[in-house]
């Protein structure tokens, strides 16, 4: 994805729309039943550090780089076992979170199509 489009994906965005992006995915992630095996962490935990990875990526602030570190995501992945059926599940949780945002169709799908790749680079199995 072109720097151009990240950086205007979270200006068009910002934090808070970014919180209640990552609270509608974990409410469709524990409800999915490939998805919430591989979520063992407190759920508060583990969307603080989604919206703060989400917050970069997007490119905001470097919320996540600055708590824990370069996000490394594929390595912080690699103890669970990520297959096709799971990038799938994951993708379809997140293309729901999105549909509950107000959002031009248009930034929607710019979103959307910001996980894919992402979501491919964590299969592991």
């Amino acid at each position: 994805m072109e720097t151009e489009e990240i950086d205007s994906l979270y200006n068009k965005l910002g934090s808070q729309k970014i919180r209640q992006l990552v609270d509608a995915f974990y409410g469709f992630v524990y409800q999915d039943p490939i998805l919430i095996p591989l979520f063992h962490n407190d759920i508060e935990e583990i969307k603080e550090k989604q919206y703060m990875f989400l917050t970069q990526f997007f490119g905001g602030p470097r919320l996540y780089i600055e708590k824990y570190g370069p996000p490394r995501m594929r390595m912080r992945h690699l103890p669970h076992k990520i297959d096709q059926k799971a990038m799938e599940a994951w993708l379809l949780c997140m293309k729901k979170a999105i549909a509950t945002l107000d959002l031009p169709e248009k930034d929607a799908q710019s979103l959307y199509n910001s996980f894919p790749k992402l979501a491919q680079h964590m299969v592991n199995s």
